[in-house]
């Protein structure tokens, strides 16, 4: 008899199989395109070593703090986000309200997700190809633009994506999304190094080694035109350190929702914001480099034109560079897909915890809402062009965008560090702290109560108010 929930016949939940699919899963939703195409360039914009510096210690006091009380809502709950909140919560109050806004969270994210991801299979497939050999930067730069000009092409593409990120997970917790993202990000693991040491290898790579590496304290606090950029910095550094992860809309908390209570979620925190920075430097020690290598007249070095105008036309002129390519964009859509079958998972189990579907009724359900939900959005880069949403040269994409990193998330997180730290109204603090300390591993100190309550929440709210001023302003 098919189970109609995330519970197994015996009326216990799926568990993952072991703690190593745990961290890579949770590392392979957290780990995605923002690590290759937004942490090489803004490391190198913002004084190479030093703004790292000032990263890893955000990291620590802001995001793992925040990916902790996810995993512990999760873990507690024993729920998705669908009813995790419904749980936990007290008698009378309404935190379960966040449960929509979590979800629409993670539909809008994949709403642009998969169409970027589909830009990978694209330039996998160009690189194979040998489309981009002898051609001019312009010609690579124009390549990108007229593959959005296609919108067959793409609804062609992002079909697949989205077919593959949902078959996935109809083969089950175990058998599905555990083993076919270890194997994921295994081979992510492995390609990046083997990119990292070819490009570095390379004559007039140390130059971008020092560039990347040696900490410039100067370029943290003004800008090539004595502009003090100080506080532009530090934002900047809470950004990558607070979206790295994925954490406020309960990508997160399914996960926590999978794991024993064996090890503390603390440590595990740790342990997967160790790998997700790990991948984002590796691939700054690929990027950067590779740039000093073969410069670029008019060159990209962040966002979407990194990727697709600039590096294909450095690949295009290294020896051997249409295989190293190909292999770039094999680990970009590695990279992608274990972000995409991570959120799908969350989004299949709100249908089978909110309503009781089946795994295969989810499935079907969704793989439907999902390739309906991507149109607007390739659209926006044709038929829909015209349509600018946030000002000149914007698209439905970066409205997506904007709704899920500039609100959802902060708000999110938000909710989660309030959800955690109040009590009478809200599940509290020491309910948080025994299930968060519970097993092997490192524990959150009791001391951080007044931090985690008052501190943080301030935090949070200057970070998501600066962030929309920052954008119309």
């Amino acid at each position: 008899m098919e189970s109609k929930t995330n519970f197994t016949a015996q009326g216990e939940r799926e568990k993952f199989g072991s703690r190593l699919g745990f961290i890579l899963i949770s590392a392979g939703c957290a780990i995605g395109l923002g690590n290759v195409w937004r942490f090489p360039y803004i490391v190198s914009q913002y004084g190479g070593a030093a703004f790292i510096l000032l990263y890893l210690l955000f990291l620590v006091i802001f995001g793992l703090p925040i990916m902790t009380m996810e995993f512990a809502v999760g873990r507690a709950s024993q729920k998705s986000i669908a009813n995790s909140f419904t749980a936990l919560e007290p008698k009378g109050t309404k935190w379960h309200w966040f449960s929509w806004v979590g979800m629409v969270g993670n539909y809008l994210l994949m709403m642009f997700y998969t169409v970027v991801t589909a830009w990978m299979f694209i330039y996998f497939y160009k690189m194979i190809a040998g489309d981009f050999v002898g051609q001019t930067s312009t010609e690579v730069s124009a390549q990108f633009d007229a593959m959005n000009a296609n919108p067959w092409l793409l609804v062609g593409v992002t079909a697949l994506v989205v077919a593959l990120g949902v078959v996935v997970c109809s083969l089950g917790l175990k058998k599905g999304v555990e083993k076919i993202n270890k194997i994921m990000m295994l081979c992510l693991l492995a390609i990046i190094l083997v990119l990292a040491v070819y490009v570095c290898t390379l004559d007039g790579a140390g130059e971008g080694l020092k560039y990347y590496l040696v900490p410039n304290f100067n370029n943290i606090v003004y800008d090539a035109d004595g502009n003090f950029i100080l506080g532009q910095v530090v934002f900047a550094a809470l950004g990558q350190a607070f979206f790295t992860l994925s954490i406020g809309m309960g990508s997160m908390a399914i996960f926590g929702s999978y794991i024993k209570k064996d090890r503390s979620l603390f440590g595990e925190s740790a342990s997967i914001a160790l790998l997700d920075t790990g991948v984002a430097f590796v691939a700054g020690l690929i990027v950067i480099p590779a740039t000093f290598v073969y410069p670029v007249e008019g060159a990209e070095t962040g966002g979407p034109g990194l990727i697709f105008k600039t590096l294909p036309n450095i690949f295009n002129h290294l020896e051997g560079g249409r295989i190293w390519g190909a292999f770039f964009f094999l680990f970009m859509i590695f990279a992608a897909m274990s972000t995409v079958t991570a959120v799908f998972e969350n989004i299949i189990a709100f249908g089978m915890d909110k309503w009781g579907w089946s795994r295969k009724k989810s499935c079907i359900i969704n793989v439907i809402l999902l390739f309906v939900l991507v149109l607007p959005c390739i659209l926006g880069f044709n038929v829909l062009s015209a349509f600018t949403p946030l000002g000149p040269k914007t698209s439905i994409m970066d409205l997506e965008d904007f709704i899920v990193s500039n609100n959802i998330l902060p708000l999110g997180s938000l909710i989660y560090v309030l959800f955690c730290t109040f009590d009478k109204k809200a599940w509290g603090w020491n309910n948080f702290l025994t299930e968060a300390n519970q097993g092997k591993g490192l524990k959150i100190s009791k001391n951080l109560r007044i931090y985690c309550k008052y501190v943080l929440p301030i935090l949070l709210i200057i970070f998501y108010v600066y962030g929309i001023v920052s954008m119309f302003i």
